[in-house]
């Protein structure tokens, strides 16, 4: 019962929240609930890595099932392979890092609290779920928080971004939901079960259908072009905690539908689309990385980026080699931790400096030591330097996507690896002109460096990234069972 406690904690952690009577009591509900989450995506990890040293075959482990809806054949049915692991433990790091961060929100405090655990709880039974329907409710269970955390606790036009986000999310959600019900009526077995819907081999023409809706559908959670400008817009509105969920964990929904839904139930379908795909995927990277370098906002700077980045694990999951798709998730996990840990550092220099316009700021690292090298270790991941979790999770996808032979998908590859310099240049500039040089704001001498949760926060996170980054190895032992099994499809499908 270990992956239902993972979205029993949080939901009760949510409910002790609403009945905490002060602020402390809130934070340290917050904070113990989010501990216990870490405590148990850790449990999760060596049961996992034990069960596979065993020799445990299954596909799929820890898996529960019971009837929730019988009429419609709707089952509560919960399992993880390492793909799932990996993105549970990169939502349990965000969450208290998220957690962390927002310590002295004033406003509403218990409220704040309480809507950010929801949202992990939503997130967490989406990684679990093996049935479609059930997989679709926590999806939608994912989407209301943002709206509130951005409209009510955001900055600039936050209602608009509110809105924006909101209306995009949920017409992604509606195609996706046009996919599932495409894939329960036409599929022979009425079945939601993803397991069982893997076996049956879907009709090519229902495949060739409704893949569509649903690669789109989830493709606009994972800033899929020309379906991503909710991003820049939600990013730079949200407040700090709720840009590291939407980009550490939500856009991660995205290309998880995209590859375990998706792609894993319709290998025929995939492979008709791929040559979009792969053009949608190469077009968001280097739209990415050029329409960064155009902002002076630190926000958008890392909102564009993400897009940018994203389109790599799209790429990888278009090219349909096991490489590229472990390389894929690699940089989900590499992603959601960089820039959760950049928007951090973007929070903790606007609480101090009320500014985030690169032209206004200088100096930063004299005055702010931590907060400086925070900032120069997620500008670094973020470029790709070797070390670091973005260098290994690029150069997986790279070295997958060159597998294809496919001539029009290797110059695909070649673009996607030209948008490495470009993106030095926004990456190096931001840090150049934010960190170095003379203090140009008088009333920035006086800042103060990073509180204790801000400094657990950071640290958290960047020690995974350089786990990463320097054993890259054990992640990729992690994934591949997983990745093994969507080949597999996709091998049957006889491609």
């Amino acid at each position: 019962m270990v992956l239902s406690f993972l979205v029993f904690v949080p939901l009760v952690t949510a409910i002790v929240i609403l009945l905490c009577r002060s602020a402390g009591q809130v934070r340290l509900a917050a904070l113990t609930g989010s501990l216990l989450q870490l405590g148990l995506t850790a449990f999760l990890l060596l049961a996992y890595t034990n069960e596979r040293q065993a020799g445990n075959t299954d596909q799929m482990l820890f898996q529960y099932r019971t009837i929730w809806f019988a009429p419609l054949n709707i089952q509560y049915h919960v399992g993880v392979d390492g793909i799932s692991v990996a993105m549970i433990l990169l939502t349990a790091f965000i969450v208290l890092a998220g957690v962390l961060v927002s310590w002295k929100i004033e406003n509403l405090t218990k409220e704040f609290f309480f809507l950010l655990l929801l949202l992990s709880a939503g997130a967490y039974g989406f990684f679990i779920s093996l049935d479609l329907f059930v997989l679709f409710f926590f999806l939608e269970i994912a989407v209301i928080p943002k709206y509130l955390l951005i409209g009510i606790w955001g900055s600039g036009r936050k209602e608009y971004s509110a809105t924006k986000l909101a209306l995009m999310l949920m017409g992604g959600s509606a195609l996706v939901f046009v996919g599932i019900l495409g894939v329960y009526y036409y599929n022979g077995s009425q079945t939601f079960d993803m397991l069982e819907l893997s076996k049956s081999h879907i009709p090519v023409a229902i495949q060739h259908f409704f893949f569509p809706f649903l690669f789109l559908g989830f493709g606009v959670f994972g800033a899929l072009f020309p379906f991503h400008t909710w991003v820049p817009d939600g990013h730079s509105s949200a407040p700090t905690s709720a840009s590291m969920f939407l980009a550490g964990i939500s856009m991660k929904l995205g290309g998880y539908g995209c590859l375990r839904v998706a792609t894993y139930l319709m290998p025929e379908g995939a492979h008709e689309y791929q040559s979009i795909i792969i053009l949608l995927a190469a077009i968001a990277i280097l739209y990415g990385a050029f329409a960064t370098m155009m902002q002076t906002d630190l926000k958008y700077i890392n909102a564009y980026s993400s897009v940018s980045h994203c389109g790599f694990v799209l790429l990888g999951i278009g090219m349909l080699t096991q490489t590229a798709i472990i390389g894929a998730v690699m940089q989900m996990v590499s992603h959601g931790l960089m820039t959760a840990l950049f928007f951090a550092a973007i929070g903790m220099l606007y609480e101090r400096t009320h500014t985030r316009a690169i032209e206004k700021m200088g100096g930063i690292l004299k005055l702010t030591p931590f907060i400086g090298t925070v900032f120069f270790i997620a500008g670094l991941c973020s470029l790709g330097l070797p070390g670091f979790s973005g260098f290994a999770a690029e150069m997986t996808v790279f070295m997958g996507a060159w597998q294809n032979t496919e001539i029009w998908y290797r110059i695909a590859t070649i673009a996607a690896c030209a948008s490495i310099v470009v993106t030095a240049v926004y990456i190096l500039r931001a840090l150049g002109k934010v960190m170095m040089g003379p203090v140009l704001d008088e009333q920035h001498a006086d800042i103060t460096d990073a509180g204790w949760n801000e400094k657990f926060a950071t640290v958290l996170l960047i020690v995974a990234i350089v786990f990463i980054g320097i054993a890259p190895i054990f992640l990729q032992h992690l994934i591949t069972p997983g990745a093994e099994a969507i080949m597999q499809n996709v091998s049957r499908a006889g491609f």
